[in-house]
């Protein structure tokens, strides 16, 4: 029995690889590679010594997934595909929609055609959006989103769970709050197509000389040095997470929802301070407006993964900084895609 990743060859979906297999799981991975390379694949396979099947695959082909469940053995979905960048989703709403609801409901379509349950969604702390006070808790009522990203992630929500009401999905959704570093190996990470959209890639690419500087958006929030407060978690701790939802899965039917952060937040110029320090290495940077849909404050309360779990995250944000630099000297072109 096998365990299919969709998006499995991007940064999310390869740390996900290394843990299921380090677990003794057999993975199959489902990429269309729109924003990652096969690449990444292989070096998932050096790290643990172990083959993945992989398909070149766009989930939201009822064909294509039809022939990846026939051709396998799956026991559960781990779904990672999408696009997910919050600028880019304002720049572009309608790919959004289009992409990330037609991937999460052809899988889940495929599923049940196939009689595969356990489904497990990388969904995020954007669903919380304006109207919930911090720190996040998970019943707290979701839906006051402030961009198009986090309302795929809330509508693949309640799709899932519609599905699992059902009697014929279970469902773990978990709410990421925002992933970085890299394994510590420097063999996979974080590498995104173009300029990248989110903060640690760019601070990355700053300090190996791909870029001149960082723009941090804003320094006029209600925070303490005036930058947006972030729950930055460790990648491979998330990764974690996903191996423990599996388990979970295969003792408890219906659904649940569940943070995975680390309870503490850290500010834009934190973060790169703590870049600097950690990897003795300057990171110039100015001070831009404000980008739309984005909050002041996100954190979590993670004691429901804790509870259901038993998970918790044990790296820090020095972690972070360390690990996503070592796999950016080791990589200065990424997988060079």
């Amino acid at each position: 029995m096998s365990i299919l990743v969709t998006g499995g060859a991007g940064f999310l979906g390869s740390h996900v690889a290394v843990e299921l297999l380090e677990a003794d799981y057999d993975v199959v991975v489902a990429d269309n590679y729109v924003n990652s390379v096969p690449k990444a694949i292989g070096r998932v396979e050096e790290i643990t010594g172990k083959k993945i099947k992989t398909y070149g695959a766009d989930v939201s082909s009822d064909e294509e997934l039809d022939r990846i469940f026939t051709e396998n053995e799956i026991e559960a979905v781990i779904h990672c595909a999408g696009l997910k960048a919050v600028g880019e989703s304002v720049e572009k709403p309608l790919l959004y929609y289009k992409v990330n609801l037609e991937t999460a409901i052809a899988t889940l379509q495929a599923m049940e055609r196939h009689g595969v349950r356990g489904f497990v969604f990388s969904s995020s702390a954007t669903v919380y959006g304006e109207n919930c006070p911090v720190p996040y808790t998970e019943d707290m009522p979701a839906g006051g989103c402030t961009n198009p990203y986090g309302w795929t992630k809330y509508m693949i929500e309640r799709i899932a769970i519609d599905a699992a009401k059902t009697g014929k999905i279970d469902a773990v959704l978990l709410r990421y709050f925002n992933p970085i570093g890299a394994h510590p190996s420097g063999l996979i990470g974080e590498d995104p197509a173009g300029i990248p959209n989110n903060l640690m890639p760019y601070i990355s690419q700053v300090a190996v000389g791909r870029r001149e500087k960082l723009s941090i958006f804003g320094d006029d929030y209600p925070t303490p040095d005036g930058t947006g407060v972030r729950d930055y978690i460790h990648v491979v701790d998330l990764a974690k997470g996903h191996v423990l939802a599996i388990e979970y899965m295969k003792e408890h039917r219906g659904y649940e929802i569940i943070n995975l952060g680390t309870g503490r937040g850290t500010s834009v110029l934190e973060l790169v301070h703590a870049f600097e320090r950690v990897n003795n290495v300057p990171i110039p940077h100015v001070i831009t407006e404000r980008r739309a849909g984005d909050l002041a404050e996100v954190w979590a309360v993670a004691d429901k993964a804790r509870r259901l779990l038993g998970w918790t995250a044990e790296l820090t944000v020095e972690d972070m900084c360390r690990d996503s630099y070592n796999w950016q000297k080791k990589n200065p072109n990424g997988y060079g895609n």
